[in-house]
């Protein structure tokens, strides 16, 4: 019968039974490889079949390089953010009714003023409107659930939801009442595109997110301590509701910010924090975001490269992460109903 060899053996001979068991790849490697992924994916995709006027192909090709890149960080880290305070890994900050609201501008915008203003109307004004209503709307609403009385957080998701769909609601029901033809140009604002991105918004974009990831990036230690639960978080020593309130705002400024840039893409944080916590197996934030950035560029960069050169612009890219995405939502949800 085999005997497990004896301490002695195994310091004279360099012998240990965890050398033999395979190794995780650390999460610095992890970043090392998405990384280079990363930059191979934009590589190829701004000179792969470059040809004509390369300056101007360049230059509209690094813009939407640019949005994809906006885009994956700030739904990434408002995913990741969303899920850590909430302690769920099925939860996105759209069920607080983001994505609801952008259509309901658009549709309110499109009904009342037609859809040759809205075409027409200043990129800079429209931007701003959109941001600023969005972001006003989530901090009126956890002022009023947080401050005064116990400020709830499963309450919140439950006003969230309840007011999304009233949204939903009533955007349907002025999209009824219009035109045929309106409503052809309104169905183009309600799935994110990446082509017909403002130079000058995508740079306030890119600021506004790159301010809100440091920040992001100063708490995360507080994250960790979040994600071990409320009660552990505030024996811990943790301002509980002034960071989750802090995290919330955050969110929102991000949601609102890419939301209004492209459009919204319901789905695709669900689908690059589930992986990210898949690679890396640990609820240490430090790794945690930039993995989810990282593999945020990837599947949209990579993901336009695929739709681009092999399925010829067959279908838009956020459809199909959108679909993607709804099923691993209901996966997830699935799996915690048979535990």
């Amino acid at each position: 019968m085999p005997t497990r060899p004896s301490p002695a053996l195994t310091r004279r001979s360099g012998f240990s039974v965890a050398a033999l068991s395979p190794k995780r790849i650390s999460p610095a490697a992890l970043i090392t490889v998405l990384a280079v992924i990363t930059v191979a994916c934009i590589a190829l995709f701004m000179t792969l079949e470059l040809r004509g006027n390369l300056a101007y192909a360049l230059s509209r090709r690094g813009i939407r390089v640019g949005a994809m890149l906006v885009v994956a960080v700030a739904v990434g880290l408002s995913t990741l953010m969303f899920q850590t305070v909430t302690a769920n890994r099925i939860l996105t900050p759209s069920i607080m009714g983001f994505d609801a609201l952008y259509i309901l501008i658009q549709t309110a915008l499109v009904f009342m003023l037609g859809s040759s203003t809205l075409l027409t109307a200043s990129p800079g004004l429209k931007f701003g409107a959109e941001v600023g209503l969005m972001v006003i709307f989530s901090a009126l609403l956890y002022r009023w659930l947080f401050t005064g009385g116990t400020g709830s957080l499963h309450l919140m998701l439950l006003v969230g939801i309840v007011i999304g769909t009233l949204f939903r609601g009533f955007s349907s029901l002025l999209q009824r009442l219009m035109e045929p033809s309106e409503y052809m140009v309104l169905q183009d604002l309600f799935f994110a595109s990446f082509n017909q991105v403002e130079p000058v918004l995508l740079g306030i974009s890119a600021i506004i997110v790159a301010l809100v990831a440091i920040v992001v990036w100063k708490l995360r230690k507080s994250f960790d301590v979040l994600a071990l639960g409320r009660d552990t978080a505030i024996n811990l020593g943790v301002d509980h509701q002034r960071i989750v309130t802090v995290v919330l705002v955050l969110c929102s400024i991000l949601v609102a910010v890419s939301t209004a840039l492209v459009g919204p893409v319901t789905f695709f944080g669900l689908l690059v924090v589930s992986l990210a916590y898949q690679m890396v197996r640990k609820f240490s934030h430090a790794a945690l975001i930039p993995v989810v950035c990282l593999l945020g560029a990837i599947t949209l960069i990579g993901g336009q490269l695929v739709l681009e050169r092999v399925f010829g612009f067959a279908t838009a890219l956020s459809v199909i992460i959108e679909f993607i995405g709804g099923l691993l939502f209901l996966y997830l949800l699935l799996k915690g109903s048979l535990k």
